[in-house]
């Protein structure tokens, strides 16, 4: 593992509790793997997943095992306190050994929510923070058909309260995966805007945490790798969505930017990105991939080394036209090209979002978690002033 040039050697405590299982057509292995944790399966996913087929794939594979098998598809996007109950109440009439999250982010979100309630009790908000597990949880396989969140390499669960349509945080060593299955064949199905959404998020994750204040060794290592792997592949998949070849290397870089974010977590972008996505509507991908730019010329003032390291991670061709300005300046056009490549809008405005409303939705990111381990401090004054060179 190579040292950065940029940082010194922190102190970390890196503990990898999920294996990963990689490869075209490793859904078809679910059943085998999953027989080592017990005989009865709960199998979490959501309605779009089920209609093209995978979830039934699963289940083919883990019936074929042997094992009993029970499936709640009614996670959601931005899965709410009132899905996971809902989740919760077939878990405790089955009783399973094991859960399958099976989909996207959400239907690996709504599947650690489940096991939070299910294991310990209480209600979603008591879980709300950094280990507040009060017990051990079942063991849980996660299996991503998006190349995005890399929810299935994070021990967090981000669950909406239902009431107040707050974003919650809940985050327990005990809630990590077991297992990570990653098939590059299941991303095939993706929408194209899909795609694009979770693509640029994952981008989103590999910048934020190469630079982040609890950023080590560990993190910055999958930052850069994640950053590689999408920045290089991101153009073919929009361009040839049928490329396996590009579609596991989304995959795999959205996997270790997930990996990345449990050891450095985020930064001001998705704090700026969260009040948008609450008030307004806007798609997590799209209002952090608009931010994000902006966020990097922020941040550039007392991180231009960090920036100046991931450029050089990536061919001089990536750039275009963007040679002549400093590093920072041209990872900040970058994602802006790749926005417009992904048909994504790159102002507030085109998003119908008021710019009366900028004071309230600034003060409304300064109150969110991730914004506190961004490089350069923020407050409402800088998160307004991120909104209006956004706008």
């Amino acid at each position: 593992m190579q040292v950065e040039a940029t940082d010194k050697i922190k102190a970390f405590d890196y503990d990898p509790r999920t294996r990963i299982v990689f490869g075209s057509g490793s859904l078809r292995r679910l059943g085998e793997i999953s027989a080592a944790f017990g005989q009865r399966v709960l199998v979490v996913s959501d309605p779009g997943v089920v209609q093209v087929g995978h979830t039934q794939q699963g289940v083919q594979s883990l019936e074929a095992a042997g094992l009993d098998v029970i499936l709640y598809d009614g996670a959601r996007e931005n899965p709410t306190t009132a899905n996971v109950e809902s989740g919760v109440a077939l878990a405790r009439d089955f009783s399973p050994d094991l859960l399958v999250g099976l989909g996207g982010g959400s239907s690996m979100d709504c599947a650690k929510g489940i096991n939070f309630l299910y294991s310990c009790g209480g209600e979603m908000q008591d879980y709300w923070g950094v280990g507040k597990a009060s017990s051990e949880m079942l063991p849980m396989i996660a299996v991503p058909t998006t190349a995005g969140t890399g929810s299935e390499m994070q021990s967090f669960a981000l669950i909406s309260d239902s009431d107040t349509h707050v974003k919650m945080a809940c985050g327990d060593k005990r809630a990590a995966c077991r297992v990570a299955i990653l098939d590059p064949d299941l991303t095939l199905t993706q929408p194209t805007q899909v795609t694009a959404l979770t693509g640029i998020d994952a981008i989103s994750h590999a910048l934020e945490t190469f630079v982040t204040t609890k950023r080590n060794t560990i993190s910055n290592f999958f930052s850069k790798e994640s950053w590689r792997l999408l920045a290089t592949h991101f153009r073919t998949v929009m361009k040839n969505p049928d490329d396996v070849e590009a579609r596991g290397a989304m995959q795999l870089g959205a996997a270790f930017a997930g990996l990345a974010i449990e050891n450095s977590m985020l930064g001001a972008s998705h704090a700026l990105a969260n009040p948008l996505t609450a008030e307004y509507g806007v798609a997590h991908g799209q209002a952090v991939g608009m931010m994000l730019p902006h966020v990097i010329r922020f941040n550039a003032v007392t991180m231009e080394s960090f920036y100046q390291e991931l450029h050089s991670s990536l061919d001089s061709s990536a750039f275009g036209k963007h040679r002549d300005s400093k590093e920072s300046e041209q990872l900040a056009e970058l994602v802006e090209d790749l926005l417009t490549t992904a048909g994504l809008e790159t102002r507030l405005s085109s998003l119908g979002v008021d710019q009366t409303h900028l004071d309230r939705l600034a003060e409304d990111a300064s109150t969110q978690w991730t914004g506190r381990f961004n490089p350069r401090e923020v407050n409402p004054t800088s998160l307004r002033l991120l909104y209006e060179k956004a706008y």
